[in-house]
């Protein structure tokens, strides 16, 4: 099992995903997408994972390379692999599945509740969540579900918090991957968009308490091995 992962910034990694791939032998390449890293052909894909970042879908004028990615992600979706988005990457791959991605009514930035939807108990994902679970969040846009699949999640923030497409194809608005190292760097790399509006915790309250970063970060295991059993063993 080969698995590529698409980096945006040089502060948001894979985070507790790549340990828990490491421990289960998987080789692991990563494509600097913001340092023109060439993208490997699609063929020698087993499963791509698309990461977060600042920029947004539509922001291609200051990053051309946002174009090649979204056509890249889309042929990896026509091609039948593995995806899994996390935050701006499920706003690329809502794009490349045909939905609108715009600017969300909230910015959501700290540890608040999803309530997952229960139509998920039909997916690859069933039995992962509990119906109400706390997770952490970065972002300022949002998504319209794509045509076919099914939501996994909605906050008081913010309706569509994600879906699976195809039972292969899953799309995260939220984190689970973030660690306190991690989160320290979104604190001190993005700390402009700690704003004090509405749905926007300060850098005290998201690093406060440790112990929901591990509560995440199990979630995280949970949702990679649903994807392990599904496609791997």
């Amino acid at each position: 099992m080969h698995i590529h992962y698409i980096q945006h910034v040089p502060f948001e990694g894979l985070g507790s995903i790549e340990p828990t791939l490491i421990k289960k032998g998987y080789s692991i390449s990563v494509i600097r997408i913001y340092k023109d890293d060439p993208l490997p052909v699609v063929s020698e894909i087993d499963w791509l994972i698309v990461l977060g970042g600042p920029m947004g879908v539509l922001d291609e004028k200051k990053h051309p390379w946002l174009k090649t990615e979204k056509k890249f992600i889309r042929d990896t979706i026509q091609a039948g692999k593995i995806v899994l988005g996390i935050c701006l990457g499920s706003q690329l791959i809502a794009e490349a599945l045909g939905a609108k991605v715009y600017k969300n009514k909230y910015r959501e930035i700290g540890w608040f509740d999803i309530n997952i939807n229960p139509d998920l108990n039909h997916t690859l994902l069933n039995g992962v969540f509990p119906s109400k679970t706390i997770v952490f969040h970065w972002h300022g846009d949002t998504f319209n579900i794509p045509e076919g699949a099914i939501p996994i999640a909605a906050s008081e923030a913010t309706p569509n918090q994600g879906f699976v497409f195809d039972n292969r194809v899953i799309a995260l608005q939220f984190h689970l991957e973030i660690t306190p190292a991690s989160a320290g760097a979104l604190i001190e790399n993005c700390r402009d968009e700690l704003d004090g509006s509405s749905y926007v915790q300060n850098a005290q309250e998201i690093m406060g308490d440790i112990r929901r970063f591990e509560s995440i970060n199990t979630l995280m295991s949970k949702v990679l091995k649903a994807i392990e059993k599904d496609f791997i063993i």
